[in-house]
Order: C-alpha cells, then structure tokens, then sequence
C-alpha cells in the first residue's frame, strides 16, 4: 500500500483530486481553443442538422490531424485503423514444428498510439525546456525593482499567459544633457499577440527604447523614433505595439507622457477626481511617419497613477464577464491609504478572486504609482 501512495504521489506531484480536475478543465479549454480557430460551425442554409454535425466533426479531425507532421498524421491514422477494426486479428500457422503468429489489431494500435504520444512528449519537452529559458532571459530584461525616484513610490508586477509574454514594463533614469535636471522614463507597452511572437518584438522595444533614450529630444521625438523603428519589425502593420511612455522630472514633479493606443491610465487626485492620459496617437508599428503628441500634468501629494494593459481589465470568470475598469477604479479608491506595493497586491489577489479557474486569455501587467509629497 505504501508503495501504490508513493506512485500516486509522483504521478499526481500531490494535488488533491479536485485541483488535477481544475487543472484537466483549464488542458481541455486550452486544447479547444486552439483546435477550434480552424473550425467554421457556422450552419449553413438548407443543411441537414445530422450533416452539419459530421462536418464540424470532420473539420474538428483535420484541425488537430494537421498540426502534427506527415509521417505522425500517417502513424495517427494507421493506429486508428487498427482500433475500430473488429475485435480480433490475423492468425498465422506454420508447418509442423513451426512458430505460430498472431496480430492482434487492437493491441497494435494501442501501442501505435503510444508512440505516437512519445513523440509528441518529447516535442514537448524539449519545447518547454527552451522556453524556460526565454523566461529566464525576459525576466532579465524586466526591472526585478523600480529605481528611486524623489517624491515617487511605485510598484509594477506582471503575469504572462504563457511561459513567456508580450507585455513590456520598466522605470529607469534618463540621461541628462546640456545641463538639464535628471527625469525618470516611465514605460508600459502591450505587444499584439502573445507567447514567443510578441515576446521577440517586446525585447526589441525594450532594446530600442533603452538605446534612443539616450539620444537628445523631446519625449514626442523619441516616441517618434520608436515608431520609425517598430514600423521596420511589424511585419506591415500586423505587429503593432500599444504603449504608454511617460517622463517624469522631480525637480518640477512634472509627468510628461505620450499615449500611442494604449488603455488609457488612471490619474487619481486627493479629492478622488479621476483624469485620465489618453493624448497621444495611434500604436507603434503601424504608420511611420505618425505625429505622436505628448501632454504634461503636475503630481502633488496624495496623486495616484495606475497604468495598465488591457489584460488586467479584460480579464474574464467563468461566465466570461469581464473584471472591468470600473472594478479597478473601486479597488482604487478603497485603498489610496495603502503603499503602492501594498494596493497591488490586494489588487492582484481581487483579480484571482474574480477570474477563480477560468484561464487567462492575455498578459496581465500593472503598475502604481503614488506621489509621496
């Protein structure tokens, strides 16, 4: 008997029954979804219910037949031959003194099958094993802590939907020149797409707005330069970034930002006005000669500034609601005596509560920042 615990507890990494079935729901909805994109239900006029039924079936059968290579589709459909076939098999007899044979169908496409999931394991494998390590190297180009800034306290956290993500955050000191005071970059970005794609093209924004913030210009000239160069990797506009680029100069508690298509960020006040920073234009990547306009606004003491992207907002629960802005903004206002740590935090245990076990369709980036004094 100790021995069968033990085997249940390697097999099962010791989750409880109810967790490996929230587990096997969240597998089967992700299989789903990327099985049925190449399934049309639609039904079509004059149609048979029955027949409509066996084409979205059929449908269904090439949408996963054709994700696996050739010779898999070949193995695949040979190991499901064998099955449906008749209980039974080929007998083969010798002359006297000779091996007799027997193929069992059944039993030979069970370990067709099996092989073929050896394959597939494998391909898993070795895929994970090269994303962890993506991982690894996207979190090294994301800030593990915010910089100190005089008079601001921030806080930023992120969460893929994949092992690595499209979302792109970061707070860092930008060069002074010409005897200019020091300011802060303060950047949120949302690369369209997710997982590997976007994950290449938010390393090459996080590599373009490092190098051109170096540059002298204007904060619309720099946005500007990035969209030049995000224009050169979008593959014609396919893979447009949101993203909103902010500077802030201490010395005149000064925020100077450009919004290009991103949510747009909430600006709390003591009195709980609420302003939000949508000038701007439009995504990067997707016109290159695009006039960005930048606005500035003061921070006093007691001003709160929640940035975003949109899968903080458009996260969904179980009966596909979604957790909304106005949500956000209620968790804004109950917690401006909380740090900025503090208040992401209980924001981002809200948001689990909201959503509970239903998957996460997009990344998920927040960031607070609360004007000190």
């Amino acid at each position: 008997m100790d021995r069968l615990d033990r085997f249940w507890q390697r097999v099962s990494e010791g989750m409880a029954l109810s967790q490996l079935w929230s587990q096997f729901r969240t597998d089967a909805r992700s299989s789903y979804r990327l099985y049925s994109k190449d399934v049309d239900a639609t039904r079509l006029a004059g149609v048979p219910r029955l027949r409509h039924v066996f084409d979205v079936v059929a449908q269904f059968f090439w949408a996963i037949i054709l994700k696996l290579t050739p010779a898999r589709r070949v193995l695949l459909l040979v190991a499901l031959v064998l099955i449906i076939l008749p209980s039974g098999g080929i007998s083969w007899e010798g002359s006297a003194g000779h091996t007799s044979f027997n193929i069992e169908f059944h039993l030979w496409g069970g370990l067709l099958m099996f092989a073929l999931l050896i394959l597939e394991v494998g391909d898993r494998v070795v895929m994970k094993r090269d994303l962890q390590i993506a991982k690894e190297i996207q979190a090294w180009l994301l800030p593990a802590q915010p910089p100190q800034i005089p008079g601001l306290d921030v806080a930023f956290t992120t969460r893929p939907a994949n092992t690595v993500a499209g979302d792109y955050y970061d707070v860092f000191a930008r060069p002074a020149g010409g005897g200019a005071s020091e300011s802060f970059l303060i950047a949120i970005a949302d690369v369209a797409g997710k997982s590997v794609p976007a994950a290449m093209l938010m390393a090459t924004f996080q590599a373009s707005l490092k190098t051109l913030s170096t540059t002298p210009g204007s904060l619309t000239e720099l946005v500007g330069r990035m969209n030049q160069y995000a224009c050169s990797n979008s593959q014609n506009g396919r893979r447009f970034t949101t993203a909103f680029i902010a500077e802030y100069a201490p010395a005149t508690r000064t925020l100077t930002y450009v919004n290009a298509g991103h949510n747009n960020p909430i600006l709390r006040r003591p009195t709980g006005a609420i302003e939000r920073l949508q000038t701007g234009g439009v995504p990067l990547g997707i016109m290159p000669n695009a006039v960005y306009q930048s606005e500035t606004v003061m921070l006093g003491a007691g001003d709160w500034l929640v940035i975003f992207t949109d899968g903080v907002v458009e996260a969904e629960n179980n009966a596909q609601q979604e957790y909304g802005e106005e949500r956000l903004m209620v968790m804004l206002h109950s917690g401006v005596a909380l740090t900025p740590a503090m208040l992401l935090n209980t924001l981002m245990a809200d948001l689990d509560r909201f959503t509970g076990d239903a998957p996460q369709h997009d990344d998920v980036t927040l960031m607070l920042v609360k004007c000190t004094g």
